[in-house]
Formats: structure tokens, C-alpha cells, sequence
């Protein structure tokens, strides 16, 4: 069977390929030379929830495969829950957004650096028009400068306490077992190979 991973960053489809290694399928995404180029799905949901259904549901109506789709973030509750389903669009790359997020922290403390990650995975089947959505998220602190040179994004600022690291200073496999994203994808995983395992039964 095939899977298609509704993204084109290539840090996401490390990860994910990783968590999903076990499942019986052949795992592409949007970069790969094998998938036909299709338009961009809109990103306009107000929720991580809204977005990954609305890009799972777009890419496998398109290819006519199976697919996950991810929308993820960084909430800060000290301002509101920014950036939310904004942070990969707050700057243009990820040491900008990493500044920035440091900028608007400035002078907090405590309570206040607090921060979660958030990983929402939607999956879709296009041939029987089913949708499943599996969320994680991971409690930390921001940091007030970067550490580390693995992971991506917001990384190096998410001070993750009970390993006294930032997931930028974790390996792959470190981060994947603690991480939001480790959390969604290893219930997208379970469930997967549960209703693999109950079709080969019936």
C-alpha cells in the first residue's frame, strides 16, 4: 500500500518517515518524482485541526492515494497562543522565527516562557471518503537563546525539562519519543496497523 505525507519539508518527512517506519506501505510525498504536480492546498483554518483535514483531504483527492497530512506549532499561552497555526508563516525561515518569537519573550520570565508543541495528523482514504485525526502535544519551556543543531523550526528555543535539553540538542530518536509529533504519528501508526491487522482477520 501506498502512503502519501502531505508535505514537501524535508525535515517532516524524516521524522515522520521514522515514526511510521514499521507499517507495511511504501511511503512517498510531495516531493517525490513518482507523484504527479498538483496546485497548493489552501492553508486558511483557524485550527491545526481544520488545516491538516483540509490538506489531507486536498492532496489525496488529487492523487487518488492515501494520505497524512500534518499541521503543527508552537502555542506560547503568554501571548495569546502565538504563533499557532502561524508558525511557519510568522517569518521566512526558521532562524527569523526563532528571533522574533525571542523578541516578543523579552523580559518574561517564569510562567510567562512557558510553550507547547502541537502536532495534529489527519488522515484521509479516498476511496471510502474516511477521515481520522490524531493529536499530541508536548509541555516546555522557551529558552532566551537557541541551543543545539539537530531538528528544525522552533527547536532550538524548546527547552523540553524532564531530559534538561532542547529538542535541538536531542537525536532523531530522542525527540520522536517524547515529541507532539512522535505522540500523533505513533497514534496514526497504532491505529494503521490495528484495522491492517482486523481486515487480514475478517
Amino acid at each position: 500500500m501506498k502512503l502519501l505525507i502531505a508535505t514537501t519539508n524535508q525535515g517532516k518527512v524524516r521524522e515522520i518517515g521514522k515514526l511510521i517506519s514499521d507499517l507495511p506501505i511504501t511511503i512517498l510525498h510531495l516531493g517525490d518524482p513518482s507523484i504527479p504536480s498538483m496546485p497548493e492546498s489552501p492553508e486558511d483554518g483557524k485550527t491545526f485541526e481544520e488545516n491538516a483535514i483540509q490538506k489531507a483531504k486536498h492532496y489525496g483527492t488529487l492523487s487518488k492515494i492515501p494520505t497524512v497530512a500534518e499541521d503543527a506549532g508552537l502555542e506560547i499561552p503568554s501571548l495569546n497562543n502565538w504563533p499557532g497555526v502561524n508558525s511557519a508563516r510568522v517569518a521566512d525561515t526558521d532562524a527569523k522565527r526563532v528571533q522574533l518569537a525571542l523578541q516578543k519573550l523579552h523580559g518574561k520570565s517564569g510562567e510567562d516562557r512557558k510553550g507547547r508543541f502541537v502536532s495534529v495528523v489527519a488522515f484521509f482514504d479516498p476511496e471510502n471518503n474516511r477521515t481520522e485525526i490524531f493529536r499530541g502535544t508536548v509541555e516546555g519551556e522557551i529558552l532566551e537563546e537557541p541551543r543545539g543543531h539537530n531538528g528544525f523550526g522552533y527547536d532550538p528555543i524548546f527547552y523540553y525539562p524532564a531530559l534538561g535539553k532542547t529538542f535541538a540538542e536531542l537525536t532523531s530518536e530522542g525527540k520522536n519519543a517524547v515529541s507532539h509529533r512522535g505522540k500523533s504519528f505513533s497514534a496514526f501508526a497504532f491505529t494503521f496497523a490495528r484495522a491492517k491487522a482486523k481486515a487480514t482477520a475478517d
